[in-house]
């Protein structure tokens, strides 16, 4: 849809995996052309930044938005539902870094379902909802939390990393990295390309926070939580890469700069302050939260928060966002969330014997080549049940 690839995958896709960033060596600044005019590629980020701005900024709003993505920049923008005025300007004012938050959307929702991959609820995308994840979102609860905490760092991700690479025109390079510092290693001079990140943290900031911004309600105040939790997880991973100069890289001289790590440490943090996240309740004042629980800790500015607690996921439920886990498969042998005992909610479990062709007996030829051998292997796949019928119909 939207040439966006294939994100909205199937609610029963567990493994979703991310592609690694960075590289190794100084960064240089790769201008592209600022007058270029946007082609496919350009309308196919434009319709996933579509994506993510229905995602978070329309999670109340029913419309059909389908035939937006083959609207020009302007249009789009003036067509979105939901849209308070602040983020329409920006949308307008800075289209190439709409883009940019279009394609990291796809990343943040494929490290969103490689977190979940093993459990009940798998961060599944719906190809026919305008919310992409349903109504698990409108819930109060911590897979909501989760939810906007990584999708606001996915935009501060993708902004710095299009600031670095050049591609948007009101961001380069963090300036303020120039001349010499030190670390434990002793002095080092700035050099190559420093990613910027408080641009991308003061933008997503800016564009994402503009609509809770307009209301004061308890969900206006969780979602600008644990949407500055998944900015500052971003830059929580900033790290130092160095580059040596000297005789036979004796490393007597040093040009450093600072680089985002992989999304993916960014994920896993964030899939920890999940677990660890707290269920609070909006103080008499409406200005912050107190611990729903009085024996548990107070929620500092690091933890995700949440209102509500998460359905079971066990089966389909349509007013809590529910896909239930019927087809899922499942692993016979775990005692974790994966395994079936779990993940089919004592439902119980088929099974379907397969024959899979693999690589095997692999040797290596001179030069440069592997040969392997085709071989056909047997696999037993396990598969949840559905629910009785009427269990079913009881929660839909």
């Amino acid at each position: 849809m939207f040439g966006c690839g294939k994100v909205l995958g199937s609610p029963r896709i567990l493994n979703r995996s991310t592609a690694a960033h960075g590289g190794s060596g100084i960064r240089h600044i790769i201008r592209k052309g600022a007058g270029s005019s946007y082609g496919p590629r350009a309308s196919s980020r434009l319709c996933c930044a579509l994506l993510f701005l229905l995602l978070i900024l329309t999670p109340r709003v029913d419309s059909s938005w389908w035939y937006i993505g083959a609207l020009g920049a302007r249009v789009i923008c003036d067509n979105i539902p939901g849209l308070v005025n602040k983020q329409r300007q920006l949308c307008q004012k800075y289209p190439d870094i709409m883009q940019s938050i279009g394609g990291g959307a796809k990343e943040w929702i494929r490290e969103c379902q490689h977190q979940f991959r093993h459990h009940r609820w798998n961060c599944s995308a719906l190809d026919r909802d305008h919310t992409v994840f349903g109504r698990v979102i409108q819930r109060s609860s911590r897979e909501a939390a989760f939810v906007y905490a990584i999708s606001s760092a996915g935009v501060v991700f993708a902004i710095t990393r299009a600031c670095s690479q050049g591609e948007l025109k009101t961001c380069n390079c963090d300036p303020h990295k120039r001349g010499r510092a030190s670390d434990e290693r002793g002095e080092f001079d700035w050099g190559g390309c420093s990613d910027n990140i408080n641009y991308g943290i003061k933008f997503a900031k800016a564009f994402v926070d503009a609509k809770e911004r307009t209301v004061k309600d308890a969900r206006a105040l969780m979602n600008l939580h644990n949407n500055r939790c998944g900015r500052m997880a971003v830059k929580r991973f900033m790290k130092l890469e160095c580059k040596c100069h000297g005789v036979s890289g004796s490393c007597t001289l040093r040009t450093c700069w600072l680089a985002m790590s992989d999304f993916r440490k960014t994920g896993d943090y964030l899939r920890k302050k999940y677990n660890g996240a707290i269920e609070v309740t909006m103080n008499q004042d409406g200005t912050g939260f107190t611990v729903a629980n009085k024996d548990f800790r107070k929620a500092t500015k690091n933890d995700l928060v949440y209102f509500e607690n998460s359905p079971d996921y066990c089966v389909m439920d349509k007013a809590a966002g529910s896909l239930g886990t019927a087809g899922r498969v499942c692993n016979k042998t775990s005692r974790g969330t994966d395994g079936c005992e779990v993940m089919c909610c004592g439902r119980g479990y088929d099974t379907t014997h397969i024959k899979r062709i693999t690589k095997c007996e692999c040797k290596f030829k001179w030069c440069c080549a592997v040969e392997c051998k085709d071989c056909e292997e047997a696999v037993d796949i396990h598969t949840c049940k559905a629910p009785k019928r009427a269990e079913w119909l009881d929660q839909t």
